[in-house]
């Protein structure tokens, strides 16, 4: 699903990934913890293609059986799009649209039609609980509902894989449980792979693997 091999990013003198070697099965949980500033997230933004290691000779990075260091910028944003799904501590939810409207957007972005992205994101949205939401904006939700509005968004386009950066870190420890538990009921539904960065020890614990990073190495 994930192979990611020699992959180093400088920003400026600093050494912030020193030779990451990842590997990650389809359909698998995997956390990766660490203290601040150990390039969790770095790595994540990587892995994720939101931003690109410094090239050398041996890194490579391959997801879906896709060379993504092949592929120029625009086909790595089609990729993205249609593979990939984020779920970040703050919600990111645009204030002036409803729960529906937001969850669509990444479909509408891939270019399905207004009626069918309705149909898959109003599926998620029943499956997360939040048929009662469609034309709530984020301001009248919860944290809890306000987080799963971005979980569903994550999942509109069926991606094979989601990235979570601390995706339960601005939530109370009930909504963060709930959270926690959703995305393993989400890979026995809809098998996607998850990667997740956490301080939750708790999340943490529960994948069905931990990696830990200190100093910009897994070690």
């Amino acid at each position: 699903m994930i192979s990611a091999k020699n992959i180093h990013k400088y920003y400026d003198d600093l050494h912030v990934l020193k030779g990451v070697d990842i590997s990650i099965n389809e359909g698998e949980i995997v956390s990766i913890v660490g203290a601040s500033g150990a390039g969790k997230t770095t790595l994540l933004q990587i892995l994720g293609t939101l931003d690109i290691s410094d090239k050398n000779e041996v890194s490579s990075l391959s997801i879906c059986d896709t060379d993504i260091t092949k592929l120029t910028d625009k086909a790595i944003a089609k990729f993205r799009n249609e593979n990939i799904g984020f779920i970040f501590q703050f919600h990111q939810l645009l204030p002036e649209f409803t729960a529906l409207e937001n969850v669509c957007l990444p479909a509408f972005i891939k270019g399905i039609s207004k009626s069918e992205a309705e149909v898959q994101a109003k599926r998620f949205l029943d499956f997360l609980g939040l048929s009662h939401r469609y034309n709530h904006k984020p301001s009248e939700l919860s944290g809890g509902e306000q987080q799963r509005v971005a979980v569903a968004r994550a999942l509109v386009n069926n991606p094979k894989v989601i990235f979570a950066d601390e995706p339960s870190g601005n939530l109370d420890s009930e909504s963060a449980e709930n959270l926690h538990n959703l995305f393993f009921k989400l890979r026995d539904e809809f098998g996607q792979t998850f990667v997740i960065v956490t301080h939750n020890k708790e999340l943490a614990d529960m994948a069905d693997r931990k990696l830990t990073m200190v100093d910009g190495k897994i070690i």
